[in-house]
């Protein structure tokens, strides 16, 4: 005879939803950080565009996006509630 399992333990995902509402606020910023970065191009490739060393290109798209992965590792080790504490 086979036992079958009488457990009403219920299947939860690793992560809850506040979790995963934190990871895409921070791949939001990733991307908003990589469309800083773009542009600066000079339409001769013999012209000089001094554009590209802009402190949005250099400085702070690169502080943006570092803060979109040190948000979303935040997001992933932030203990999720449990349904008993709601």
């Amino acid at each position: 005879m086979v036992k079958q399992n009488t457990n009403t333990k219920e299947d939860t995902f690793a992560l809850g939803r506040e979790n995963y509402k934190l990871i895409i606020i921070g791949l939001v910023a990733i991307v908003v950080g990589f469309l800083l970065m773009i542009g600066g191009a000079s339409g001769d490739p013999e012209v000089f565009n001094p554009e590209v060393f802009s402190f949005r290109r250099i400085t702070l798209a690169p502080l943006v996006s570092l803060a979109g992965f040190l948000f979303i590792i935040y997001a992933i080790m932030k203990k999720p509630k449990s349904s008993n504490e709601q």
